[in-house]
């Protein structure tokens, strides 16, 4: 007798693999994580696009095997979605922090480390981030579209500053506090972030800058000497 058929995927030829991993940190450094393509990876590596997704399903769980991710950031992502909008902010940085503060905390570092130090894989995290994780996380919110640009940016830059200083840079001032403690300060200036009101700063991409011919209109009552102060012309 025989036995059960095995299910699942083949694991395939591992110098096909490597080959396509190679293609892949080529493409993503030379175009970014956004206009990298499957077709491109896959001609680079001499292969059919058929297997590259054999191997890895998608773009993104290509590009999560390239910088050598442990986790996969949209799965804890989901998650916090499905607990709903109160307390995200708290949430989301003490989901953050225990992930770096597991075992694949480590891997982390090193990746990041990786990322500082090359600016062509910075550039391709930074889409990533910003497309698959963050902006996704503020669709799922009813964010108004010309929000997400600005929100986008403001999380980021919360999250990876108290990232890079508790566990690349090591300040005293974060590394001296437990998880939960940096979560509870941290954490509603980042629900600020996620779902506050902008204060005269709900801006989409080009939103603010002066259109081309136009001189910007001042703010009214401003008093226009606080803006170009009167010259002095006695001798």
């Amino acid at each position: 007798m025989t036995g059960p058929a095995r299910t699942g995927r083949r694991p395939g030829n591992p110098d096909t693999r490597r080959q396509i991993l190679d293609s892949a940190r080529k493409v993503f450094a030379g175009h970014g994580f956004a206009k990298a393509s499957i077709r491109r990876i896959a001609a680079g590596a001499g292969v059919d696009p058929a297997l590259v997704h054999h191997y890895f399903g998608s773009k993104d769980e290509l590009f999560l095997a390239t910088v050598q991710l442990p986790v996969d950031p949209r799965a804890v992502v989901d998650q916090l979605v499905l607990d709903g909008p109160d307390g995200l902010g708290t949430r989301m940085i003490g989901a953050i922090l225990q992930v770096w503060e597991s075992p694949a905390g480590a891997s982390l570092i090193a990746a990041i480390r990786t990322a500082i130090g090359d600016p062509t894989t910075t550039r391709a995290l930074g889409e990533f981030i910003t497309a698959e994780i963050v902006t996704r996380l503020l669709h799922s919110l009813n964010c108004p579209p010309s929000e997400v640009h600005l929100r986008t940016g403001l999380v980021i830059s919360q999250v990876l500053g108290v990232v890079v200083g508790r566990y690349v840079l090591a300040l005293e001032a974060l590394t001296q506090l437990g998880t939960a403690e940096i979560a509870a300060a941290v954490g509603p200036t980042l629900q600020a972030y996620l779902t506050g009101t902008l204060a005269g700063a709900q801006l989409s991409p080009g939103e603010g800058e002066p259109r081309a011919g136009r001189r910007p209109r001042p703010a009214v009552g401003r008093n226009p000497s606080a803006v170009h102060p009167p010259v002095d012309t006695r001798p």
